[in-house]
Formats: structure tokens, sequence, C-alpha cells
């Protein structure tokens, strides 16, 4: 795919993805919080997704009642946001999306494979 070009960015995942949150916005969410409003947001859901990864997958150990927390939901709560982001700003992630892991490709294309502590399982 051509991240240049913005018509096959239009139906693409992130872009599918971006417009979906739009229309709920539009639709049952009244309107955006605003930029730096969203940025605040975003933050507390980075937060709860690192409290949950640190508890899981850390050192740290679950409050009781605590165990069940849903990390699939969490994530999603920081994409939503992220796109909100994305969409009050006028930014085409799905182009930006293109355009970043193409150069991650090009510039990572051996790097990792080099790497003997990737290679631990």
């Amino acid at each position: 795919m051509d991240p240049e070009n913005t018509e096959t960015s239009r139906s693409t995942p992130v872009r599918l993805l971006q417009e979906q949150v739009d229309l709920w916005i539009r639709s049952v969410g009244v309107r955006y919080f605003n930029e730096l409003t969203n940025t605040a947001i975003l933050a507390e859901e980075v937060g709860e997704v690192a409290r949950i990864m640190a508890r899981r997958y850390g050192e740290q150990s679950f409050k009781e009642g605590e165990e069940d927390v849903d990390l699939g939901e969490e994530l999603s709560d920081v994409l939503f946001v992220v796109l909100c982001l994305a969409e009050q700003t006028g930014t085409d992630l799905q182009t930006a999306w293109d355009r970043k892991m193409q150069l991650r490709t090009d510039r990572d294309a051996s790097r990792h494979s080099g790497n003997p502590e990737l290679r631990r399982s």
C-alpha cells in the first residue's frame, strides 16, 4: 500500500476505526472533549493498562476483587482516545501508520534478527 495514496488509506482498518469513533462521538457522545482533556484521559487510560501489566505480569499483586480486570477493555480505551485525538486534530492515522511501519521495516530489517536477547524464550 502506498502511504501517500489517501484514497487507499480511507478504506483500510485504522481509517475505518477512526470513522467509527467519529460517528459514535457525533451520535452518542455529543461532541469531542477538547484536545487537552483527551490527552489527560489518554494518560489516565495508559495508567490503567500499566496497573494491570504490573500486577498480571510484574511483581505487584492485585487487591482483592481486582483480579478479573479485562486488559483488552483497557487497551480498547487507549485506542479509542488515540482515535479521538487523531480525528479531532485532522490526523490521518492510517497514512501515518503505513509510513511508520515502512520506516520501521527499513530501519530494523536486520537489526532484531541479530539480537541474541530476542532469541531466548
